[in-house]
């Protein structure tokens, strides 16, 4: 099994800033993707931005420019830097791992959701 860990959320202002962090632990070998999502009562989850093992990134197209994502494969963590801050931001973003490998002789891949953590961006 796979567990992890989300933090950084919180209340903000527009226009500010917020660092999101995620940390996996469990039974790790290998990692395929780390990626953030968001989602808002009443909405689909939504894809934030995503980095596969080897440095690929993959943003929401309307958030290029505010957000950078980065991981540290040793550690198995993901970040997601959020700037100029929106009202419209304002979501549970949630953490996931994708074609997560449990050990040199695994046989398949599993995916794994963090438990959420709430943006809040008001005045």
């Amino acid at each position: 099994q796979v567990q992890l860990v989300e933090s950084g959320g919180g209340l903000v202002q527009p226009g500010g800033s917020l660092r999101l962090s995620c940390a996996a632990s469990g039974r790790i070998f290998r990692i395929d993707s780390m990626a953030w999502y968001r989602q808002v009562p009443g909405n689909q989850r939504e894809l934030v931005a995503g980095m596969s093992s080897g440095g690929t990134t993959n943003y929401a197209d309307y958030l290029k420019g505010r957000i950078t994502i980065s991981r540290d494969n040793a550690k198995n963590t993901v970040h997601l830097q959020m700037n100029g801050l929106k009202a419209e931001d304002t979501a549970v973003y949630y953490c996931k791992v994708e074609g997560v490998i449990e050990s040199p002789f695994a046989t398949h891949k599993s995916d794994y959701w963090g438990q959420g953590t709430q943006v809040t961006v008001s005045s």
